[in-house]
Formats: structure tokens, C-alpha cells, sequence
């Protein structure tokens, strides 16, 4: 579980997340949308210690994150809005495998979860390829698989779709689906919930820092009024 308590960050005289509380249960997906500028990155990187708060408190699994920042990143998996902020190697499986074998697992284990977490997202074959050749919607996909070969408790994406093309969307979306299904508790940040909103259990709505909206399911022209392009809009591409 993941446990929100009374938080607040600023940057200089900016609050940029304000007083906010909030929990994801084990095996739940949320969606945490709301407009640009709204607070979401900001929330969802204090989960694993990537940003600390000025007041308030986040627990993973019980315990606060300051106290073990490696369990927490353990236990939460982050794929960033910008997947080069997260790249570790040259090629995309010793990228992917980064992450395993700082966890200390042997070399069979490793390799059976980067072989998983690339033909998640439909890159089984590129394991050699170079990052940098990458098109933005690769390394995309990269940063993904990076994460799910973690094996999470909990996994975080942050607009996880922009630059997928519709086979990979619907890979990524395939996946997420059955990591609900056997207990990783999901949050996709995201202000489009199109194609999301069918696998989720509740959204929550953020805007000036604040949470707006948590609900199962949202009225479409509540959404629009939080600056959310709601689920009936037509499905992306």
C-alpha cells in the first residue's frame, strides 16, 4: 500500500502539491489525472523518495520512505514522462536488466525477466539495439519494460501512451491489465483517459495542487470542468 498523509511540496514560494492525502490498496489501478501544472508528477514522485515532501508523510507497505529509500524504490517502480531520464545503459536489455541485477538475482532470473518485460511491450527482438537509435516511442517502450522487469508492488507511469503507436498502446495496455489482475497495484498519471478509464478502479483529479475529484467513476462533465478529456472523447490513436 501506498499512504499519503498531509502533504505538501514547494518549489521556492510555489506549492506546487498542497495538503494532499491519498492511498492506492494493493492490486488497485488509479488513474491520477488533471491538467498540466496540476501537481501529479510531483505527488507521484514522492512515492519512492525522488522528491521529498516539506510537510506530511508517505508510507510504502507501512514504513515511511525516508526510513528506506532503496525498499521503497524497490517496491515502487517509476517510468518517468521522459524516458531518457531514466536510461542506466547503452543497449536496451542491459537497461532493462539494470534493475534486476541490482536487486542481486541470479543471471537465469534476470534473463527471464528482461526477455518477459521486452515481449511486454512488443521489443523481444531489440534487446542489442543501441538507446540512442531509439524513435522517442522506443524508448518509450524501453522505460516501460524497465520498470516491469523490477516486478513492482506498485507501478507508476507517467503518461506512459505519448509516442506510442495503436500496437504498442495496446501491448502496454495488455500488460497493465495483467498486472492488475494478479495483485501489482497501478497508477498511470496522465490527463487523457481515454483507453485507460475501462481498466481502472477510481481516478482522482488533481488541479492547483489539490485533489479535486476521487471517484469510481466520474461524471464526464465534472471531468471537462477539472480540465480532463474524459473517456467518451473518442479513442486515441
Amino acid at each position: 500500500m501506498i499512504s499519503v498523509r498531509n502533504l505538501t511540496h514547494r518549489y521556492g514560494d510555489a506549492v506546487a502539491v498542497d495538503e494532499v492525502s491519498l492511498t492506492v490498496d494493493d492490486g488497485s489501478f488509479v488513474l491520477l489525472a488533471g491538467p498540466n501544472g496540476s501537481g501529479k508528477t510531483t505527488l507521484v514522485r514522492q512515492f519512492n523518495g525522488l522528491l521529498s515532501p516539506d510537510s506530511g508523510t508517505v508510507e510504502v507497505n507501512g514504513r515511511p520512505v525516508e526510513e528506506d529509500v532503496v525498499a521503497a524504490r524497490t517496491a515502487v517502480g517509476m517510468v518517468f514522462q521522459d524516458p531518457r531520464d531514466g536510461f542506466v545503459a547503452s543497449t536496451v536489455g542491459a537497461d532493462v536488466a539494470f534493475g534486476p541485477e541490482n536487486l542481486g538475482l541470479d543471471r537465469a532470473e534476470i534473463t527471464r525477466r528482461v526477455e518477459s518485460a521486452l515481449a511486454a511491450v512488443r521489443m523481444a527482438d531489440r534487446a542489442d539495439d543501441r538507446i540512442e537509435a531509439l524513435s522517442g516511442g522506443e524508448r518509450e517502450r524501453v522505460a516501460i519494460a524497465g520498470a516491469l522487469a523490477m516486478e513492482p508492488d506498485h507501478l507508476v507511469l507517467d503518461e506512459p501512451f505519448t509516442g506510442l503507436d495503436w500496437p504498442a498502446r495496446t501491448a502496454v495496455l495488455d500488460r497493465l491489465e495483467h498486472l492488475r489482475d494478479s495483485g501489482t497495484g497501478i497508477v498511470v498519471v496522465t490527463h487523457d483517459l481515454r483507453d485507460v478509464s475501462a481498466l481502472a478502479d477510481r481516478t482522482v483529479v488533481m488541479s492547483e495542487g489539490c485533489v479535486e475529484l476521487d471517484s469510481p467513476a466520474p461524471s464526464p462533465a465534472r471531468l471537462r470542468e477539472l480540465g480532463v478529456r474524459p473517456p467518451d472523447s473518442g479513442r486515441g490513436c
